[in-house]
């Protein structure tokens, strides 16, 4: 293991308000693993800081005078640099659509700005926002570095994930709906991912991205930009189609039910799994119910386990997993439990898996590359 795994991630916090500073700089530097080297208050001044005092992340507020926090993303971007951002939002429409291109232009996940009105509450809500995102990060690094050292001598000995499908086991069982679950990295995964499947996709397609209320109906509404397929965030009662993919909303869970003929959402209140709501463990419980072996499940890039149990549940009933290969994920979470567990039929990278997604529910049986 890299040294980065042992030595304190090294942090700068970016804020024009004097109490958020305050407030981000105590929570991490509560954080043994966290070395807290400096804070800036707006744009211009991060990018001189981020030459002089080289941290590994930053805490990036959007709003700032004389350089917002999109412009630094994009000057990081322009510069190839290394240095991490984690941007702190504000839960409303306008900080969903800003965080939503932050992402896009490179940040690493975001963190909401607390919204109690007691400092120690604020406090507590940003400790457990921020603190798993950070550590998410640093151990993210670590295994790319890792990585890097096992490429480079050529004698160390490689472990080769399953990366073919055994057709012979689909037959018969030609999926009906796709599940996909992910987290951290997932907004950019998606955007990748969903444009790249054609119009006419023969199955409907239900998703669980971990993301507060607000967020995910603008991913929805960008992705559905972007893409052939109709992309909308889910809503209690409707039918699922083909052609259509069904993002479930923030901070509920999605369910499915079947009636009739029709197979139809579910949207829920009922406590988080995992700390995760929307939860993907609980979508596939529904999907294991109604569809079985006749489901195609993806889990894409994301910390923790969510959809672990559910994909154990789906393998028993005859679906078919798709995990994200580690080498394609900004954080290899999800994707590891599944792999790791002896569940995913096939270990491809991201830029693979549309392709394998349309020849599976086309019964094309090419195996994974």
């Amino acid at each position: 293991m890299s040294s980065q795994a042992t030595n304190p991630i090294r942090m700068l916090v970016v804020d024009d308000s004097a109490l958020y500073r305050k407030f981000v700089s105590q929570v991490l530097e509560a954080d043994e693993r966290i070395d807290v080297v400096g804070t800036a208050v707006n744009g211009r001044v991060a990018l001189e800081k981020i030459e002089s005092l080289k941290p590994d992340l930053i805490t990036l507020d959007l709003e700032m005078p004389e350089l917002d926090g999109l412009g630094v993303l994009k000057h990081l971007q322009q510069q190839k640099s290394s240095v991490g951002a984690i941007v702190l939002s504000a839960l409303s429409a306008e900080g969903a659509t800003a965080t939503t291109r932050a992402l896009d232009a490179g940040a690493f996940d975001f963190a909401l700005k607390p919204s109690s009105s007691s400092p120690a509450a604020s406090i507590a809500e940003l400790e457990h926002s921020l603190i798993p995102k950070v550590h998410a990060y640093a151990e993210s690094k670590a295994r790319r570095a890792s990585r890097l050292h096992t490429a480079s001598h050529v004698d160390a000995p490689r472990v080769v994930p399953n990366t073919t499908i055994d057709a012979s086991k689909l037959s018969g069982n030609k999926p009906r709906v796709v599940a996909i679950g992910v987290s951290t990295g997932g907004p950019k995964a998606l955007m990748q991912l969903i444009p790249s499947l054609p119009g006419d996709f023969p199955v409907p397609i239900v998703l669980v991205q971990h993301m507060p209320p607000m967020f995910t109906k603008t991913l929805a509404d960008e992705l559905n930009r972007h893409s052939r397929l109709t992309v909308v965030e889910a809503t209690h009662g409707e039918a699922i189609k083909p052609g259509t993919v069904y993002i479930a909303p923030g901070g509920k869970h999605m369910k499915l039910i079947r009636q009739g003929f029709s197979t139809t959402v579910v949207i829920t209140d009922e406590p988080p799994e995992k700390n995760c709501k929307p939860s993907v463990d609980y979508m596939l419980r529904s999907v294991a119910s109604i569809y079985g072996g006749d489901s195609l499940t993806a889990i894409l890039t994301g910390m923790g386990d969510d959809g672990a149990e559910g994909c154990q549940l789906l393998k028993k009933r005859g679906g078919t997993v798709i995990a994200q290969s580690e080498a394609s994920c900004v954080v290899y979470g999800m994707p590891r439990q599944i792999v790791e567990h002896g569940l995913a039929d096939c270990v491809v990278p991201l830029d693979q898996i549309g392709e394998q997604l349309v020849k599976l529910v086309g019964q094309e049986m090419a195996a994974c590359r």
